[in-house]
């Protein structure tokens, strides 16, 4: 039977795939097409979000391992083209939700294709000089003809000139988006909201570059490190001496930006509401001293848009 088989395939268009790399341009494709060809997900905000488990993934792309699958769409997120996020307010909901951010430049056809350098073609004659490239038959080879092929079983190379001929050196390799490059500017739009928000100074270095680039390069997104800016300046401004690690090298540490970002995200989902005299306020005159562990699910409707 046939691999060709007349179901649905994945289509990928060489142009996004050149943009973003093969395995990157499969998976956002199929993402494009929960987004557009069904009705699965949620809306938020008018934006539609999907969701699927890494099983349910799996099954779409059973040509990948988890790793690969996991890999490909945190690069996805790193490169700014994919949001991933968890939009349930419950902390036992850990569902990832996903969407396309389309105003990507990486997605822009135009930009896409004046960034190509190579529009090189295969010279003409090219079939002719492989077939000059002169071969002998391996000693001692026992394997016989594959589909009446011309070529000896094995086949070693004498070097010859015509070996160098079926090059192009002439032809300029086409330039492909540089991730790190994509990280550094990502890392320099964090470094500008940390300083407009606690009215520093920062410069771009590499020191104040260096935890920020690290944890976009985990597949953290701009906006989860702008939040944890937003959270900490709300929570420490104030406080002369906790006002000092208002600074990339203490928000965005290895061992301390995963706890700042869900205590942000909680102070997020509960209205982000102001800090005072050392607690958070909310709008039933109730404060609390911390968002760690606070369980949405469990708070009456009512106050789930300012609560802790």
């Amino acid at each position: 039977m046939s691999l060709l088989m007349p179901s649905r395939p994945i289509v990928i268009n060489p142009d996004l795939a050149y943009s973003i790399g093969l395995n990157e341009a499969i998976a956002l494709q199929q993402v494009n097409y929960w987004l557009k060809e069904t009705n699965s997900g949620l809306e938020r905000d008018g934006v539609r979000w999907i969701y699927n488990t890494n099983e349910q993934w799996l099954e779409q792309f059973p040509f990948w391992s988890e790793s690969t699958l996991k890999r490909t769409f945190t690069r996805l997120k790193t490169l700014g083209v994919l949001k991933i996020e968890q939009l349930n307010k419950s902390q036992r909901d850990m569902t990832n939700y996903y969407t396309i951010n389309y105003e990507s430049e990486l997605l822009d056809e135009v930009k896409v294709t004046k960034s190509k350098s190579s529009k090189c073609t295969r010279p003409s004659g090219q079939n002719e000089l492989m077939e000059e490239v002169k071969v002998e038959r391996s000693i001692g080879s026992k394997r016989t003809d594959v589909i009446r092929s011309k070529w000896p079983d094995v086949l070693t190379e004498n070097t010859t000139e015509n070996t160098t001929d079926i090059k192009n050196p002439s032809c300029p390799v086409a330039e492909q988006p540089d991730r790190d490059v994509v990280i550094t500017d990502q890392a320099k739009q964090v470094l500008t909201h940390l300083n407009q928000v606690t009215n520093s100074r920062y410069q771009v270095s590499t020191t104040s570059l260096q935890n920020i680039r690290a944890r976009i390069g985990e597949g953290y997104t701009v906006e989860e490190l702008k939040l944890v800016v937003d959270y900490s300046n709300a929570k420490w401004a104030d406080d002369l001496k906790m006002a000092a690690y208002l600074r990339p090298q203490t928000l965005f540490q290895q061992n301390k930006f995963p706890g700042y970002l869900k205590s942000a995200g909680n102070w997020s989902n509960a209205g982000r509401p102001a800090r005072i005299n050392g607690e958070w306020a909310r709008e039933d005159g109730i404060f609390k001293s911390s968002f760690q562990n606070t369980d949405y699910s469990k708070i009456p409707a009512g106050f789930r848009g300012a609560n802790s």
